[in-house]
């Protein structure tokens, strides 16, 4: 029986027999912590008396969610990192040389097609656009797995999602997986892997199937996977750090479920609170007046974000009700997105612009929202609280509807503001 592109990667990693449901010891490529998740792995990595990492060259630690540090505590989180990345020899980069860990590491070729990967954070799943089984786990895990270099997996079940069809030039990555979550709910994949096919995934550029893929988890799933093609070896031959090996799904693998999606019919569109699922078009949702706007995170802070972003408000100001906050995802990103021009439109806009973070996202910092405040945010988690006081609400849309919306002070269309004339085609994928 054919294998999906989950239980393959799988099956290289292991010694034991591989199908859904089954358990296997698996080997481990690499894996990773954030400030917040490496403090509690590292006191596990010491109570179970493990004195050093399987292989420092594949095991890191990447300071991101309140970085620059913004209090005592999250000071403290990071010295205690730092030094237990020295004293191994790890991989570790101070702020301002690194960025959101899920946007940084391939950027640095550390995660790569035919790989486990395993990363504390729910948002591993980022890594699987490259076609590499990337998955979120306990810091617990994740200390053993430092300690052992391999893990354990109950291998998932696949649903196959094939999006057909040509997608508008106004609907991102973002609109597609947003899409995808409001059909089948954020629990309708969950701990199975999705397995993204079809004309409108093939046409995607690299950070946009970056995006779909962070938000896998979003419908509960496992990993999200794209089968490598040339536009993904291509971005990972010319980054990587380490030899690789793609895989690939056989003909006659077996899926739980084949979800078909016309991505011609789509339209940008908006998760309103509190689920990610809660998704309607942007001109659906008729006059909702925002407070804040973010433009930034794991899923949408890369260059062709903010190369969208910055071809609506070029020559435009962000309404005087509004606040926008617009944060690159890497240090790479924010120096090339500065190269281009987009960092001086953000500015003459009228946008507060911060060093790589994941800022607001999660209610760190860069943002965060007080009593009945509302905030369009191109990051991926509307839940109550995710971004400040739990009266506040949180709204999730694509880089296009953000930038629009900031102009116009409420959600809107991003059609209502841009000219198709003033869309660009993308950016090169350096």
């Amino acid at each position: 029986m054919g294998r999906t592109l989950a239980e393959a990667i799988i099956a290289s990693h292991t010694a034991d027999p591989v199908e859904p449901g089954s358990i296997c010891r698996v080997r481990v490529d690499f894996a990773f912590a954030n400030d917040i998740t490496a403090a509690p792995a590292i006191a596990e990595f010491s109570r179970m008396g493990a004195e050093a990492v399987f292989d420092p060259a594949r095991c890191a630690i990447v300071p991101d969610h309140f970085t620059p540090n913004k209090d005592i505590a999250s000071a403290r989180q990071v010295q205690v990192a730092r030094g237990f990345a020295r004293e191994q020899g790890m991989l570790f980069w101070e702020v301002g040389r690194a960025g959101v860990e899920h946007a940084f590491l391939p950027e640095k070729g550390l995660i790569l097609p035919g790989e486990v990967i395993l990363g504390a954070d729910s948002h591993t799943c980022t890594g699987g656009a490259l076609g590499a089984f990337a998955t979120g786990v306990g810091s617990t895990d994740l200390a053993a797995a430092w300690a052992l270099g391999e893990t354990w997996f109950r291998v998932p079940e696949t649903i196959r999602v094939v999006m057909d069809g040509k997608a508008s030039p106004w609907v991102t990555g973002k609109d597609l997986i947003l899409s995808l979550i409001g059909r089948i709910g954020v629990e309708g994949a969950r701990y199975a892997a999705l397995q993204f096919e079809g004309p409108a995934i093939d046409a995607l550029p690299m950070d946009d199937r970056f995006t779909v893929a962070n938000m896998a988890v979003e419908a509960g799933a496992k990993a999200g996977l794209f089968v490598p093609d040339r536009r993904t070896l291509e971005y990972a031959k010319r980054r990587a750090a380490r030899p690789f090996e793609p895989l690939y799904p056989d003909p006659d693998a077996t899926y739980s479920q084949t979800i078909r999606i016309d991505a011609a019919s789509l339209e940008p569109v908006v998760a309103l609170p509190h689920l990610p699922s809660n998704v309607k078009t942007a001109g659906e949702c008729g006059r909702i007046d925002l407070d804040q706007v973010f433009i930034g995170s794991c899923t949408n802070g890369r260059l062709r974000d903010l190369e969208l972003a910055a071809a609506v408000l070029r020559g435009r100001k962000v309404h005087e009700r509004v606040r926008l906050v617009v944060i690159p995802a890497t240090a790479e990103v924010f120096a090339e997105a500065l190269k281009r021009g987009f960092i001086e439109t953000f500015l003459e806009a009228g946008a507060a612009v911060s060093t790589a973070s994941c800022g607001p996202c999660l209610g760190g910092h860069y943002g965060i929202l007080a009593p009945g405040e509302r905030c369009l945010s191109t990051s991926n988690r509307n839940f109550v609280g995710r971004m400040g006081h739990p009266e506040s609400e949180v709204l999730l849309c694509g880089p296009l509807v953000a930038a629009a919306s900031a102009v116009t002070g409420c959600v809107t269309d991003p059609r209502e503001v841009l000219g198709l004339d003033e869309l660009p085609k993308g950016v090169d994928e350096k």
